[in-house]
């Protein structure tokens, strides 16, 4: 973010205190460290958090909370309300057969086939709100994680939950698609910051609550279609945003890639090849603004990826496959490579840092059994998208 005026680097202002949450030990870029310190300096920031998912992202540090006096809207980006929903499913994991629950996931490609009007409007939304993205995972990193309870750490919490070891759960991780892309392109020109009891300012944050209701209910349809594909019910454990804006006595709280922590629990997710948490937030640090790392973060980004792994048809067949005997369904192959489990940090470190600071203490472990991402290759997507257009042109032609 610190590289131009543009960027929303406003005039010099004494920078505000960045409380940092992580340790020596952590991967942290020096390109995120740069963004955090030009963030500090934008006018009307008063304080901000850290967290050892940190990295960098296209307009501001990724794993960061920002307290400011007005709404930056590129601190949340396009995704606005994406985030990671945990359910509870009633099938025990002794009763399933892997290899079939692989080609069941795989019906979540595509387009949601129930009423997303409906649905839309018992959440208080329009019914015209960007229907067909509805129940739509996306691409990057968003995906649903089958994940079998492995370890407990403390059984009260999870029984108070109704959770035990042994138990499935879904993760899901997805946000608010094209709505979301819709509502920040309207004012990605606001580099300098929008006045929250501004019209302009009043009408993306309307926008925005919308958008992240819209991304909540996007993720329980995920996990309904998933459920489903299993045959089995589900209940949600934990709803937790980590893109979003909320209004904190009159200050406006901005979280990118920071899960809020007034949440009874939270999630922090591994890579697809690494064990994720379940978290009982500790709440005692101002410093932290009410938020938590939301995952592993990143430690390479996309471009290097594409050096690192899958080099080799062995080494991309190996990436969907996972050192827990679990699968990933990833069609695309470039996408396989680029979220390659070697490029994200260790959750174990990102999970010592925050319990070493007192943000979190871990309630159970979770082992990823199958990750879904997309089932259909991008070739032959690319090869539809051709077809329609050429239809399209003779159609036209008429």
């Amino acid at each position: 973010m610190g590289t131009s005026q543009k960027e929303g680097h406003a005039s010099p202002q004494e920078a505000a205190p960045i409380h940092r949450f992580y340790s020596e030990a952590t991967w942290i870029e020096g390109a995120a460290e740069d963004q955090l310190d030009a963030v500090s300096k934008m006018s009307g920031v008063s304080h901000v958090a850290a967290f050892p998912d940190l990295h960098p992202g296209k307009y501001g540090p990724v794993g960061s909370a920002i307290l400011a006096d007005r709404i930056y809207p590129q601190l949340i980006g396009n995704d606005i309300g994406c985030g990671m929903s945990f359910f509870v499913l009633d099938l025990p994991a002794r009763k399933l057969r892997l290899d079939k629950a692989a080609q069941k996931f795989r019906a979540l490609e595509g387009v949601w086939d129930g009423d997303a009007g409906a649905r839309l409007l018992s959440e208080g939304l329009p019914a015209d709100l960007h229907p067909l993205a509805l129940g739509t995972i996306g691409g990057g990193n968003h995906f649903c994680e089958l994940q079998e309870v492995e370890a407990v750490a403390d059984g009260q919490v999870l029984a108070d939950h109704e959770v035990k070891k042994g138990d499935l759960m879904l993760l899901v991780h997805s946000g608010s698609r094209s709505l979301g892309m819709t509502v920040f392109s309207a004012v990605l020109e606001q580099f300098s910051g929008m006045d929250p009891n501004s019209e302009a300012g009043k009408d993306y944050l309307s926008a925005h609550r919308d958008a992240v209701r819209w991304a909540s209910l996007n993720r329980q349809l995920i996990a309904e279609r998933a459920a489903k594909a299993l045959r089995s019910d589900l209940r949600l454990l934990s709803d937790a945003p980590h893109n979003l804006i909320e209004v904190r006595k009159g200050e406006i709280l901005h979280r990118k890639g920071a899960a809020k922590a007034d949440l009874p629990l939270v999630p922090l997710a591994g890579s697809r090849d690494a064990l994720s948490f379940v978290l009982a937030p500790e709440g005692g640090n101002p410093g932290a603004l009410a938020s938590l790392a939301h995952g592993s973060g990143r430690k390479y980004d996309r471009r290097s990826m594409l050096g690192r792994a899958g080099a080799t048809r062995t080494d991309r067949e190996n990436l969907a496959r996972t050192s827990f005997g679990g699968q990933v369904i990833c069609e695309d192959r470039q996408l396989l490579v680029e979220e390659a489990p070697n490029a994200y940090k260790d959750p174990k470190q990102v999970l010592g840092d925050l319990q070493t600071a007192g943000l979190a203490r871990a309630v159970a472990t979770l082992k990823p059994l199958l990750t879904f991402k997309k089932a259909v290759s991008q070739e032959l997507t690319d090869a539809r998208q051709e077809k329609r257009q050429r239809l399209k042109n003779r159609r036209g032609m008429r």
